[in-house]
């Protein structure tokens, strides 16, 4: 008994450096519906993004295959990075991570439902709520997969933030869009984009936040 209460105290004992189980299963979940919802709003509105999350918009778009299977599929390939750079349990959440968002982007918009929403409207709270998602997983050593684990890969390696990183790679998924949105459209997705990385750049940096 008295092992077990030792073990259950673990679960919920935090410390300044360093998070509990508990935290953790928190600031996953509560990052991943953030980025649901974000999703939901970029949708809503027939916008895209960058990053994996950019890649299986438009392959959403041009295919029609649910959004939330192409994302996970799209995000296997850069789980052996995450593996040898940050280690099996930076990996493990990630894959948690991006499989509960997956899910979410299915679900979510068979509970809510958005009749009309402004597509700038849309670029400019979807971005910031992805944002504020993505800062939940990152400190959590976690991440949405794609190419926010090569951004974070290189902000360790080489102290690029990782926010400006990603809006270089979300810039260039936004390039293809042409393919298959209006100018307008584009010109909100841009958007969204410089404000969900922004959200990153200025609120991520690793000497603010310091556990794990």
């Amino acid at each position: 008994m008295a092992d077990a209460r030792t073990s259950f105290a673990t679960l919920l004992t935090s410390a300044a450096d360093r998070h509990s189980p508990v935290d953790d299963a928190q600031g996953l979940a509560a990052g991943s519906m953030m980025a649901s919802l974000g999703v939901l709003l970029l949708s809503s509105a027939g916008l895209l993004t960058g990053g994996t999350t950019g890649v299986a918009f438009l392959l959403h778009y041009a295919t029609g295959y649910a959004f939330g299977l192409l994302f996970f599929l799209i995000n296997l390939p850069f789980y052996w990075l995450a593996f040898r750079r940050f280690g099996p349990g930076f990996t493990l959440k990630t894959f948690a991570a991006v499989a509960f968002t997956s899910f979410l982007t299915e679900a979510v918009p068979h509970a809510i439902g958005i009749s009309h929403i402004d597509p700038l409207v849309a670029a400019i709270f979807g971005g910031l709520v992805i944002g504020a998602g993505l800062l939940a997983l990152f400190r959590h050593r976690a991440s949405l997969g794609g190419f926010g684990i090569l951004a974070l890969y290189l902000q360790d390696r080489f102290g690029w933030r990782a926010g400006l990183v990603q809006l270089v790679f979300d810039g260039t998924v936004l390039i293809f869009s042409f393919f298959v949105a209006t100018p307008y459209i584009i010109f909100c997705s841009v958007v969204g984009a410089v404000v969900l990385n922004l959200t990153l750049a200025i609120n991520h940096r690793k000497d603010r936040y310091i556990a794990m």
